[in-house]
């Protein structure tokens, strides 16, 4: 026989099913799912957070249930929001619905939440239940989560490497290392984040546009970040060709006057940052400044010196990496992670593997650092 926690458990799967629905257009808000049951507990109504500025999961599966949602119970996946926002408080119209339960999976971390919800529908008389599914609707919104609560992006390294840990082949050649499928889902990765960040060293050697292709982010403006401590980037380069308002190179106070007016004149933003005590951007003030424009996740496709950086720092939270069946060898060909590297094996970044697969011919690991 079915027990109560255990109805809530799967509608709750199916409510994260829902969230789903969002992956690619609701950032920097996070994804949720709503499932509205009647006061039979018959499934009435069903909706999805699908974009940013759009209705709340709440708001579309109590439309779809209407009248029917009256004396019923609401099962969704984050903490109905309490305060006003770019829509109003879900609060409001889950009470306006006449629901008198609400199955919560996780509560928001966003300080103009964190519990208040919950709080005033308790006060309001209706049934709070709350962490059913915890672990899964946390991490759903792993980068939600990470920049509500240190106010930077959550950041990823994405590496496209051989078996032998080769970015590109002696001479810098890296077309193509991995399969068109691995390909593909790395630019899938590259729509689902708020900003993309290079290192100059990329700008010079591919001249990359840096732009989502697939179109499955509803939102064309994709942050494209480049680390050049003395900005050597040209202001022809072709990710200055299109929307390069969207384009912020962030350099050393020392950098050049001209270079930073050509630059502004082509449209991007140069900001500068300290030196990190190595010649380079401080990594740190980096962040700062990109969590306080907004952008709560970062996608790093950066060489092997970038990857060192983040890693050494210790301020890289994930590693998606495309392992492709190939041997490149070569003391010149691009490691995936350059630098001085680590004096003992005791002393390297340990991670916590999450998932292995396969995609084409290549495999695909995604880790957590420190397993964080």
């Amino acid at each position: 026989m079915t027990t109560t926690r255990e109805r809530w458990s799967a509608l709750m799967i199916r409510a994260l099913e829902l969230a789903e629905q969002g992956r690619y257009g609701t950032s920097p808000n996070p994804m949720v799912g709503a499932v509205v049951l009647d006061s039979s507990g018959n499934v009435v109504g069903e909706g999805a957070h699908r974009r940013c500025g759009g209705e709340h999961a709440e708001v579309a599966a109590l439309t779809v249930a209407g009248p029917r949602a009256v004396g019923g119970t609401l099962v969704v996946t984050l903490e109905p929001c309490a305060h006003h926002g770019r829509t109003a408080p879900c609060v409001d119209a889950v009470l306006a619905a006449g629901i008198r339960r609400v199955v919560i999976g996780t509560l928001d971390p966003n300080p103009l939440v964190n519990g208040a919800g919950a709080a005033k529908l308790r006060a309001a008389g209706v049934e709070v239940v709350e962490g059913i599914e915890a672990d899964r609707c946390a991490e759903l919104n792993y980068k939600f989560f990470h920049f509500m609560r240190h106010s930077v992006p959550y950041v990823t390294l994405k590496m496209a490497m051989t078996l032998d840990g080769k970015l590109a082949a002696r001479g810098g050649r890296s077309r193509w290392i991995t399969s068109e499928a691995a390909r593909r889902e790395g630019y899938a990765l590259r729509e689902e984040f708020d900003a993309v960040l290079v290192g100059v060293g990329t700008v010079l050697a591919d001249d990359p546009r840096l732009t989502r292709h697939l179109g499955l982010n509803p939102n064309p403006a994709l942050l494209r970040v480049v680390l050049d401590s003395h900005l050597r980037v040209s202001p022809t380069a072709m990710l200055l060709e299109n929307r390069p308002e969207d384009v912020v190179v962030f350099c050393l106070d020392e950098a050049p006057a001209a270079a930073r007016a050509a630059l502004e004149g082509a449209g991007a933003r140069v900001v500068s940052v300290g030196d990190d005590g190595q010649g380079r951007c401080d990594l740190r003030q980096v962040l700062r400044w990109l969590g306080g424009a907004g952008v709560s996740s970062l996608l790093v496709e950066g060489g092997g010196e970038v990857h060192w950086s983040f890693l050494k720092e210790g301020l890289a939270q994930r590693l998606h990496v495309f392992l492709a069946p190939l041997v490149l060898g070569g003391r010149e060909a691009t490691p995936a992670v350059g630098g001085a590297g680590f004096a003992s094996p005791q002393e390297g970044v340990r991670l916590a593997v999450r998932e292995v697969r396969r995609v084409a011919e290549d495999i695909v690991i995604v880790a957590e650092v420190g397993g964080v």
